[in-house]
Formats: C-alpha cells, structure tokens, sequence
C-alpha cells in the first residue's frame, strides 16, 4: 500500500513514451573502423628498422632501374685498355680535390721513372702525376762513398699514365682521323718513333725521346729531353695533312707502312675521345671486361630482383595451390602428395642447376633453365607454410557455416580459408626474394652458370671479377658487394617486419 503511495506523488509528465515510432539500434560508431591491412600497416610503421630497410629497398630498386639509364654507357660497352681502372670524372678530377680522379698509388717509383712520367707529360700535354704520397731515402755504399737513393710513392691517373700507343689503321680510318683532328683541335696521331732510335725498344711508345742501353732518358745540358721523332719518308705508310706537335716543320712523319696498313703512335684517351665523343667517364670505375662499373651494377641488380620476383611469385602459385589442397583434404591425399614433396626435398639445389645447364639448357636456353631449376624445388616451403595454414583455419566456425550454407570446396579453399592466411604467405614471400637473390649470385659467381651473354653482367659475376682483382683493383669487388649487403640486410629486416605486422595475434594491440 505504501508502495502504491509513492507513485502517486510522481508528476504525471514524468512519464513519457521512448521510440513509439523507430526501431531501437545500435548508434553509429565514432571512430572509423580499420582493415586488417591498415592495422598490419599501423603496426609495421612503429618498426623503426623495418620502415628504415624498406627506404634503403627503395633507393636500391631505383638505383638498379635508373643506373643503366643515367649511364652514358650501355652495360655492352666494352674498352679493351680501361680495364680495371679506377673512378674518373673528368670535370671533378680536374678541380683537384683528390675525388674521381682515376689515381692509383704506384709504389717504389725511382727518379727514372718520374723521368718517364714527365716525358708522358710533355708529349701529350697531360699530367698523370697527381702528387707525391711517401719519399722514401735509402743511403748505399757506391765505390766507397756513401750515395743517398730516393723512392717514391706516386699517385698517378691511370687514364693520363696510358699515354701513348701503338696502333694499325687501315688507310681510310687514318685519314677520317685527321679530318677529326682538324675539326676538333684534339691531337690522336703523334709522330712515328723507329726503335733504331730507342736502343731497339719496341714495347714502349711512349719513349720519344733519346735513352741510353736501359731506356733511362738521356737529357741535354739543359735537363731537356731530346727529340728523336723520325724523318725517314721511305718509312711512311701514308700522307699527314693534319695538325702537327709543337716544333714539328712538316719534317717528322706519323705514319709507317704495315701490311696493307698503317701503324701509329697514338694518344688513346685522344682517341677515345674519337671513339665516343666524349672523355672517359666512370663514376665507379671500370670492371675487368671494360664495362662501366655504374651501369654494371646497375644492370646486374635489376636482373637479380626481376628474377627473384619472378622465382617467388611462380613458387607462391604453385606452393599455394599444393599446399592448399594438402591441408584442405588432409589424410591419404596430404599423405600421398607429402611423399612427393620428400622426394623432390631431398636433390640437391645444385645439382638440379648443374644437370639442367648442361641437358636443358640447348632446348630452352641457360636463362630458361636457370629458372626451371628454382623453381623445381623453389615452390617447397610455400606449399609446407599453405598447407599448415589451411589446416589451422579449416575448422574454424566461419568455415563451418560457409559449408553448411553449401559452399563449393573451391570455394571454401580460396575464398574462406586462403584470405586469412595471406597475411603470413606474403611475408614469407618477401623472405624467400632475397634468398633466391643469394642462390643465383652464388651460382653465377661460382661460374655453374653464365647468363653474361643474355642478360650483360650479374652481381655474381661482377663479384667473381672482383675477386680476382681485389689487390690491385678493389674498387670492382666493393661496389657489388656493398649493393649486395645492403640488399640482403635490408631485406630481412623488412620481411621480420611484414611477419610482425601480418601476425593475426597482434592486431588492435597498441605498443
């Protein structure tokens, strides 16, 4: 009754009707809801390495894209005389910062040999002594007196230090060097030595000038080299109507007669000027064949990541549909294509590459096979990660109620089961890149394969022509190597942080 009482002192208009002509529903949310991508993206963003390996990923991709094109050389460029030679701009080099300059130090030069390098120097106008590194004095005992001796160690541009050179021309390429020469004002042909004249020395042109029985310059009373440019006419191949060095009358000729040719002395960065249109230039120097080692490099890499993506998106349609089909059905068909995968786990990688290069590669090509052996065997661990994938999510509820609804078992594999597990297959994918990068740089360095002539150069390869070369020339082992260990590191880290990102276990989880 009491109850009943305090009611009625409860206003009337305290009562009033809610939702009489609406439905009840759930508000709308305020903040917007993400995908699993978008989280996997959120997630990874927080990975400082990862994020830090996919923009040196990113620079290495562009590198190798734009290289060969940025290069004024094509990575079939060879030159038969820069081989090996160092980094040279002509435009730094000429500032003297001691940068791009083509030097190399040369060790225990003596004074004939700085004699050597002057008449270089004199003769064609150019400097190849960049300066002095160590002097070096040594005192012997010479007939009872004590003698001091000086050693050097010179820096020297290798490009300058070629000097000049013997060469044969037919008659018609000598006189379109002329008229070049006349066009340009740029001196290639240089007037005819007789080895009479040079105590019978025939392996050096760049001895103009008299020298005694050890080829050491013999100099007049002023310190200056003398001259001993022929004048023998009888000995000229063809006529010179070109422009001539410093001091010459019209006397010294530049040409000898050489079965149906002619021989010359020639400066050859001239001439390759004449060749190219254009002096030397190699930002990373020059490899063993004459390749520019920037397009190399270049040209190598991109072929490497191609390849590699090529690998990996083959393995992951063909691991994925086996795999699928192995975890989907399970019992005697997971058994039954499971003992095929042992069978084929168990040939050597090598091997398969060996036999194919030697039997298939006549029918398809050495690249053709190249990539049947990857892929023989390359598509395992794809089809191993599918396959435990499907059989975690098969059970699960949402497939349950797919297949109570009638869905098809192709249906159910691909459209269910696959999407929530593509998350730890791309991962795995970008993993697998850098290792077939490391299988075809390994193969091609070893030599078991040579794709040079389908494809111009590999990193392996270029590793492999480094390797030989690293003592005197460790610029052609340092540019491959260090795109290769950036490409490796860089890739792990940014696959450790896919796995992180793509992993189910950590979504919505703030760090």
């Amino acid at each position: 009754m009491s109850n009943n009482t305090n009611f009625e002192h409860i206003a009337p208009e305290k009562f009033a009707f809610v939702q009489m002509d609406s439905r009840l529903h759930d508000q709308k949310l305020e903040t917007k809801s993400r995908s699993f991508f978008a989280d996997a993206m959120l997630r990874f963003r927080k990975n400082k390495s990862s994020v830090i390996a996919a923009w040196i990923l990113l620079f290495l991709i562009l590198f190798s894209l734009l290289s060969p094109v940025l290069s004024p050389y094509s990575v079939n460029d060879k030159d038969k005389m820069y081989v090996n030679y160092p980094a040279y701009i002509p435009s730094i080099a000429e500032k003297g910062w001691g940068i791009l300059d083509g030097a190399r130090t040369y060790t225990s030069q003596n004074d004939n040999s700085l004699l050597y390098w002057r008449g270089i120097a004199e003769e064609t106008g150019m400097e190849p002594v960049l300066g002095v590194v160590n002097t070096y004095v040594t005192t012997v005992l010479q007939r009872g007196q004590e003698v001091e001796r000086y050693t050097y160690d010179l820096s020297i541009n290798r490009y300058f230090a070629q000097g000049i050179m013997y060469w044969v021309f037919t008659y018609d390429e000598f006189a379109k060097i002329q008229e070049w020469q006349n066009e340009t004002g740029i001196q290639v042909i240089y007037p005819y030595v007789e080895s009479s004249d040079i105590q019978g020395i025939t392996d050096n042109p760049n001895l103009w000038y008299e020298v005694d029985s050890n080829g050491t310059a013999v100099l007049d009373s002023d310190g200056n080299f003398i001259p001993v440019y022929s004048t023998n006419k009888s000995l000229e191949g063809a006529e010179y109507n070109s422009i001539r060095i410093e001091g010459d009358d019209g006397s010294y000729i530049y040409s000898a007669a050489k079965s149906g040719a002619v021989q010359c002395r020639i400066c050859y960065y001239n001439y390759y000027q004449y060749l190219n249109g254009m002096e030397p230039t190699y930002l990373f120097g020059t490899t063993n064949l004459g390749q520019d080692l920037f397009c190399a490099v270049g040209a190598g890499a991109r072929f490497s990541l191609i390849f590699a993506v090529a690998v990996s998106v083959i393995n992951l349609f063909i691991g994925a549909v086996y795999g699928a089909i192995q975890g989907y059905y399970g019992g005697y068909v997971d058994m039954f294509m499971d003992r095929i995968v042992d069978i084929l786990s168990g040939v050597p990688f090598i091997v398969v590459t060996t036999l194919f290069q030697l039997h298939l590669a006549q029918k398809v090509g050495v690249l053709g096979s190249f990539l049947f052996a990857f892929v023989l065997t390359g598509w395992i661990s794809m089809a191993s990660l599918t396959r435990k994938q499907f059989y975690r999510f098969k059970g699960q509820e949402f497939v349950m109620a797919a297949r109570t609804l009638g869905a098809s078992d192709s249906r159910l594999m691909f459209k269910h089961i696959f999407p929530n597990a593509i998350g730890t297959i791309i991962t795995s994918c970008a993993l697998v890149v850098p290792n077939v990068i490391r299988s075809e740089t390994t193969i091609t360095y070893l030599g078991i394969v040579d794709l040079s002539s389908y494809v111009g150069t590999t990193i392996g390869t270029l590793l492999s022509q480094g390797n030989a070369a690293v003592t005197t020339a460790p610029h052609t082992l340092l540019w491959p190597s260090l795109f290769l260990g950036l490409l490796m590191i860089s890739f792990n880290l940014f696959g450790n942080g896919l796995r992180d990102a793509f992993n189910p276990s950590t979504r919505g989880v703030e760090d």
